[in-house]
C-alpha cells in the first residue's frame, strides 16, 4: 500500500536535486528560489532557511518559460546571469525544442512577487513597567512600504518566545492575507483555521480541537512547512501518540488527532494554499479497547428508584429519549410541548456557554411518553423557575441563570447511588444513550427511525458506533452455526 502512496506522491527535491535536474548550479537555484523566480517550499527562517521543489511545479514552470510571450525591449539585460541560466534551462528534458526562441523568452517572475512576511519578534525593555514582546512588520500603502509595531504581550504574560509565537501567529496571517499570501507552516495554517472555521463548530468540539492543537499538533508539526509534510512521518507519530501522563493515547484520540490534521489541510484546499492532503494515506484504527457498559433494565429500575426527584427525572429524560447531555441540560420549559407531547432539541450548553446543537440532524423534536409528560409536569410545580425562557433543570446556586452541571450530578448523586447498590459498572451520561439506542435494536426498530430519534448525520453512525450486539443475540448466532456444525438436533 505505502509503495502505491509513494507512487503517486509527487517528487520533492533539494536544491542540489534541482539543480542537477534544471543543469544550472546550486547558487543560482537558491537565489531564484529567495527571488521568488521559480516556484518553491521554503522551510525554516533567517539564515537556516532551505527550499525544496516539487518537480512537477518545476516542469510546469520550464513549460511557461518555453511557451511564453516575447520581451518588450530590454527588460532582461544582455549580461545577465540569469538570462545565461536560463539559456541552461533550454537543456532541460523536454524542452530541446524551444531553444531557439530563448532569446526571445521572458524570465517567469522578472515582475517580483510579493514574499510572505514573517515580521520581528522581539523583547522591548521598558524602565518603569514590565518587558514586553513587539512585533514589527511593514503595510504597502500607495506604493510604499510602511513601517508598524504592535506590543503583544508582557513577558510576564508570556514568558517564553514560543509563547509570544504562537500569540503573533493569527496577527502574521492576518497581515500575509492583505497582501495575498497565504501561510506555509503548519501553525500560521491553524491559527487561520481557528478564525475561519472553529467559531461555526459547537463549543464543546471547538475546545476539543484548541486542547488538541495546543498540546498534540503544534508542539510536533507547528514548525513544518505544508509542503514538507509527509504521510508516513505522520502516521508513525500517531501510531506512538501519548498522553500528557506518558500512557499511550487511545485507538479514538489517535483517530480524532488525525481527522483534525486532514481537516487542516482540507481547509488549505479550498483556500488555494496546498494541492494535496498527505493526511488522507495515513492509517489509524478508532475502535474501542472495550466495550461501553451499560445498565440492564432491572439495574435502571433500581438507580431511578435511588435518586432525587429532579436527578430521577434526568436520567429517566435522557434513558427514554437518547438525548445528549448538552441537550439535556439546555431544555427550557419552551422546548417543551405537553399538549403533542413533543420535546424540541434546538440548542446544547456545555460549561455554561449556551450554543448549536452539535449538527443540524440534532436540532430534532423527540416523542415524550405520557408517563414522562407527567413527571416533567410534577417537576415544574416544585422547580422555582418556571418561565418559558427558564431552563427545565437550572442551577439555584446561579439563580437559573445557567442549568446545572452533569457531571456534578454525575459524581454527587449518579455514581454514589449505583455504589450504594453495589453496581460496580462504569457509567456516565452517554450510557443512557448507548442503552437507548441498543434497546430500540433489540426490538427491531428500523435504522433510519433509530437515527432520526438519536440525531445522527448518518445512519452509518448509528450502525458502526452505537448498536452493539448483545450476548443473547451472539449466544443465538453460535447456537444456529453449531447445529448445522456438528449435526446438533437441539443446542
Amino acid at each position: 500500500m505505502s509503495s502505491e502512496i509513494q507512487l503517486l506522491r509527487p517528487r520533492l527535491m533539494d536544491a542540489k536535486e534541482t539543480a542537477k535536474y534544471l543543469k544550472l548550479n546550486e547558487k543560482t537555484v537558491s537565489r531564484w528560489a529567495r527571488q521568488a523566480y521559480i516556484p518553491a517550499h521554503p522551510l525554516g527562517e533567517g539564515k537556516r532557511r532551505f527550499w525544496r521543489f516539487y518537480e512537477d511545479e518545476l516542469s510546469a514552470w520550464v513549460s511557461a518559460q518555453f511557451n511564453g510571450a516575447e520581451m518588450r525591449g530590454s527588460s532582461l539585460p544582455s549580461d545577465s546571469k540569469d538570462h545565461a541560466a536560463l539559456e541552461e534551462v533550454s537543456r532541460f528534458p523536454g524542452a530541446a525544442k524551444f531553444a531557439g526562441r530563448i532569446s526571445k523568452t521572458p524570465l517567469l517572475g522578472r515582475q517580483r512577487s510579493p514574499r510572505y512576511q514573517r515580521g520581528s519578534l522581539s523583547v522591548l525593555q521598558h524602565k518603569n513597567s514590565p518587558d514586553a514582546w513587539v512585533f514589527r512588520y511593514y503595510i504597502n500603502e500607495d506604493g510604499r512600504r510602511v513601517y508598524k509595531r504592535t506590543t503583544i504581550g508582557t513577558l510576564i504574560d508570556l514568558p517564553r518566545r514560543i509563547d509570544a509565537e504562537r500569540a503573533v501567529a493569527q496577527l502574521r496571517i492576518e497581515i500575509n492575507e492583505r497582501a495575498g499570501m497565504h501561510p506555509y507552516t503548519i501553525e500560521e495554517l491553524a491559527a487561520h483555521f481557528r478564525r475561519a472555521e472553529l467559531p461555526h463548530k459547537a463549543c464543546s468540539t471547538q475546545n476539543g480541537y484548541q486542547s488538541m492543537l495546543s498540546s498534540s499538533i503544534l508542539p510536533r508539526w507547528g514548525q513544518s512547512a505544508l509542503a514538507s509534510m509527509e504521510s508516513m512521518d505522520v502516521e508513525h507519530w500517531i501510531r506512538n501518540l501519548k498522553t500528557k501522563g506518558g500512557t499511550p493515547a487511545s485507538a479514538a484520540t489517535k483517530s480524532k488527532v488525525r481527522n483534525l490534521m486532514s481537516a487542516l489541510f482540507s481547509h488549505a484546499i479550498r483556500y488555494g494554499w496546498a494541492g494535496r492532503n498527505p493526511i488522507t494515506a495515513v492509517r489509524t484504527s478508532s475502535s474501542r479497547r472495550r466495550e461501553p457498559e451499560m445498565l440492564t433494565p432491572a439495574e435502571f429500575r433500581q438507580l431511578r428508584d435511588e435518586l432525587p426527584t429532579r436527578e430521577c427525572l434526568m436520567v429517566v429524560l435522557a434513558a427514554s429519549t437518547g438525548i445528549r447531555r448538552g441537550e439535556l441540560v439546555g431544555l427550557k420549559w419552551a422546548d417543551l410541548d405537553f399538549n403533542e407531547r413533543l420535546l424540541h432539541v434546538s440548542r446544547s450548553v456545555w460549561h455554561n456557554i449556551e450554543g448549536d446543537t452539535k449538527t443540524p440532524a440534532s436540532r430534532r423534536s423527540l416523542p415524550l411518553h405520557a408517563v414522562i409528560v407527567d413527571l416533567l409536569k410534577a417537576w415544574r410545580t416544585q422547580s422555582p423557575y418556571v418561565a418559558s425562557d427558564d431552563f427545565v433543570f437550572p442551577s439555584i446556586r446561579a439563580n437559573g441563570k445557567h442549568p446545572v452541571e452533569p457531571g456534578m450530578i454525575l459524581r454527587n448523586y449518579i455514581r454514589p447511588a449505583l455504589v450504594r447498590l453495589g453496581i460496580s459498572k462504569k457509567v456516565g451520561w452517554h450510557s443512557f444513550r448507548h442503552a437507548f439506542s441498543n434497546l430500540m435494536r433489540q426490538n427491531r426498530v428500523d435504522v433510519k427511525t433509530a437515527q432520526e430519534l438519536l440525531g445522527h448525520t448518518s445512519s452509518r453512525v448509528t450502525l458502526d458506533i452505537y448498536q452493539q450486539s448483545v450476548t443473547a443475540e451472539r449466544r443465538k448466532a453460535q447456537a444456529v452455526v453449531l447445529k448445522d456444525l456438528m449435526g446438533f438436533k437441539k443446542v
